[in-house]
């Protein structure tokens, strides 16, 4: 007899719910979640507020504490929130906290029993997270819905995140502040200088904000916190609640001015070039904050040079669109607002707002801020890509244009109720989107969202209208012992979001996952933190595909010092495509660790069996991948990465190969000193033929000010056959080359 996928799917997912049902074995195994006996934990909701002092004498920021002349912040324990809850962390951590009209200012003195095994760097902005650092969440607005995280390592070097209820950690906004630190006899010391100008906050004469300070030892692979964090817990519902007296916001204004000169040329025979593309540009970006927690950012001529190449992925036999993040600073700063609830993870949507679907844009304008319990967001903006055709073509010359707006609701912290619409314009054509969504924490472990998409599409031919529906909901459990979550989807097979990324239409299914965390004896086993063994199932009706879309996945996590993980898992279940279907199975292994404080190790190895993806002849092969990353950092300032990917696909019964693919990517950094760095990156891509060599020199004061030098080449395998070069065969040939320089200033006035 057959059964049906989605009867198994149903009984996975009642497997996930167990744990639901028996609170009293969860208390008993799990310590209520909370933490272990004879360790004190915090309620931040029953402190009273922390009254920061006003100070008239600035500390200096230069990493020593000497002129800081008031007493710490009396904290208590700092407990382990990674990759284990509840261990008190034995390095002890002070923290001092001031503020004066115009800055909010920290120290942190981190001892260290073993200072000359503290890890640090001198290196690029947001690179430290392999270093020991020390580091803050400050909710500055004191909703419960968005956090500034700040950190930096011994050397001082900063790291910056966004943090929001609807999207996570966003590590893409940089924000303008100083830091300093050094490393001691007896540890390490750090301070921070945050201007008042780079937060939004509620102004006034009694300001309320929250804080959670956090402290990585690089060596142990252990992240801590004070208050605490459980697992399971949102941040949000942490936060230590902060007290000023007469917090005022100054003027907030600021221009940025930036020129661009790239010039850019193309081999037309093996002896000759083309002529050189040149392209001068210039342009300003304006900041303006219209009340302490609303800003208007608009932007003329941007510079939009992208300083970071791609990394090469596989590009063959890809089943769904590859994804390429966002790098260009006007669009990354402050996008976490236009996230839908249940996007990202294993869903089906990957992100509601992918910004690099506005190529060549002319101008851009952000508006977004907080009024009460409504936070909101804007966007727009016109592109000039989809205009650049052929004389020939009707729609030559025309932009499109982007207009995105979001608002959320507060329910609480780390709750919220929110609407999004998208519109996007051009040659008479449009697709617009109206989204709202929900996402709710039930008490201190369960949570759940969302979501209902609806669009419709007039396309530029004149064709009639189409409209289509995705909908999704999702539910999570967590606690210290256990883990587990559902999430259910569908999309039309007319859904269409021109704003989005997401893999697929036309399905309905969902997945789960359910797991469960065992602590060895850390008497025992000091380097053993974690073991974690999974089930995973997801099942979907692929309606255009033609079939049921079923998989199975189980396996172990464990988690060591030195940061150090080894996962194994099985895959087994069915596919279909272009109506037939197909048999899918698979044992991967993943492994990383910080072996030394000068090698970082990554590695990955997956043996399946798989689909080729014809979509006319598809077929069922064995496919064979492997990766290896090394980080080298044989001293503070020069870092190297290396990764290694093969990739091999066979026909069945030995009946030849498809494919090999052999994707190699090297980047080599040196930082002279916190502003002056160079960096070389070198890639190579078997499947195309082709390497890229992209060299770099950078100077940055602050976030804005900034110049930057480049120079980049490719090289493909050519042939010339006496008209045209001919790409594929043959020996490799510099095809193409240019250079660029970037030269931008940051007023604040």
């Amino acid at each position: 007899m057959t059964r049906s996928p989605y009867l198994i799917f149903s009984a996975l997912i009642g497997l996930v719910l167990i744990p639901l049902f028996l609170p009293g074995a969860l208390s008993a195994q799990s310590n209520g979640g909370m933490g272990k006996p004879g360790v004190s934990t915090v309620e931040p909701g029953k402190m009273r507020p922390i009254e920061v002092p006003l100070i008239q004498a600035a500390p200096a920021i230069d990493g020593k504490l000497d002129d800081w002349k008031i007493d710490p912040l009396p904290l208590g324990d700092w407990l382990t929130y990674n990759p284990a809850y509840g261990e008190k962390m034995l390095q002890r951590t002070l923290v001092w906290m001031a503020y004066d009209k115009s800055n909010l200012y920290f120290a942190f003195r981190c001892y260290d029993p073993e200072p000359d095994k503290i890890k640090t760097s001198l290196a690029r902005r947001d690179t430290l997270w392999n270093d020991d650092w020390i580091g803050l969440s400050l909710d500055a607005l004191g909703s419960g819905q968005s956090s500034y995280d700040l950190f930096v390592n011994p050397n001082g070097i900063q790291g910056d995140i966004l943090t929001t209820s609807n999207r996570g950690e966003d590590t893409a906004p940089d924000w303008v502040w100083d830091s300093a630190g050094r490393i001691t006899a007896d540890g390490y010391e750090a301070e921070m200088r945050i201007p008042l100008k780079s937060i939004r906050f509620k102004s006034g004469a009694d300001v309320r904000m929250g804080v959670i300070f956090w402290r990585r030892v690089s060596r142990l692979g252990a992240s801590a916190s004070w208050p605490d964090l459980p697992r399971g817990l949102s941040v949000f519902t942490r936060h230590a609640p902060l007290h000023f007296v007469d917090l005022k916001q100054p003027l907030m204004l600021e221009a940025i001015p930036n020129f661009t000169y790239s010039l850019r040329q193309s081999r037309t025979s093996p002896s000759l070039w083309g002529k050189a593309d040149s392209k001068p540009d210039a342009g300003v970006t304006v900041k303006y904050g219209i009340t302490s927690c609303v800003t208007l950012d608009g932007t003329i001529r941007p510079d939009f040079s992208q300083v970071e190449s791609d990394s090469f992925q596989v590009e063959v036999n890809q089943r769904y669109p590859i994804f390429y993040s966002e790098k260009r600073p006007f669009f990354m700063e402050g996008m976490g607002t236009f996230e839908l609830a249940g996007a990202g993870g294993d869903g089906n949507l990957r992100t509601a707002v992918h910004t690099r679907r506005i190529i060549d844009p002319l101008y851009g304008m952000k508006l977004a801020g907080s009024i009460g319990n409504f936070t909101f967001a804007t966007l727009s903006a016109s592109d000039r890509a989809p205009g650049k055709l052929d004389d020939s073509d009707p729609h030559a010359g025309q932009r499109e244009e982007f207009n995105i707006g979001r608002v959320l609701y507060s329910l609480g912290k780390g709750s919220y109720a929110g609407a999004l619409f998208t519109d996007t314009e051009f040659g008479g054509g449009h697709n617009r989107v109206f989204a709202g969504d929900i996402s709710m924490r039930l008490g201190e472990h369960q949570s759940y969202s969302a979501t209902l998409i609806g669009t419709e599409t007039a396309p530029v031919d004149g064709a009639s209208s189409r409209r289509g529906m995705a909908a999704q909901a999702s539910y999570s459990y967590q606690t210290k012992r256990y883990e587990g979550a559902v999430q259910l989807e569908h999309y039309d097979r007319d859904f269409k979001m021109d704003s989005g990324f997401y893999n697929r239409t036309g399905i309905s299914g969902g997945w789960a996952y359910s797991a469960i965390n065992l602590y060895p004896n850390e008497k025992k086993y000091a380097w053993f933190k974690r073991l974690n063994p999974f089930i995973f199932v997801r099942g979907y009706r692929d309606r255009i595909q033609g079939g049921n879309d079923l998989i199975y996945v189980a396996g172990l996590r464990f988690y060591f010092t030195r940061q150090g993980m080894f996962r194994i898992h099985q895959v087994s279940g069915r596919e279909p495509w272009a109506h037939k279907m197909f048999d899918v199975r698979a044992t991967e292994i993943q492994g990383q660790a910080q072996l030394f404080r000068w090698l970082n190790v990554q590695s990955n190895l997956s043996l399946s069996r798989s689909t080729y993806y014809d979509p006319v002849n598809p077929f069922a092969g064995n496919q064979k991948s492997y990766y290896v990353a090394l980080v080298f950092q044989p001293n503070a300032r020069l870092s190297q990465r290396v990764s290694f990917t093969r990739d091999v696909f066979d026909r069945l019964a030995n009946a030849g190969r498809v494919y090999g693919v052999n994707i190699v990517n090297t980047r080599t950094s040196y930082q002279l000193n916190r502003r002056f760095a160079v960096r070389a990156i070198v890639q190579y891509d078997s499947s195309r033929t082709r390497v890229l060599t992209d060299f770099l020199g950078s100077y940055e004061l602050v976030p804005g000010t900034v110049a930057y030098a480049g120079y980049g080449a490719l090289y493909e395998r050519s042939s010339w056959d006496g008209r045209e070069l001919l790409c594929g065969s043959g020996d490799y040939l510099n095809t193409q080359r240019g250079l660029f320089i970037k030269v931008s200033y940051l007023y604040r006035f």
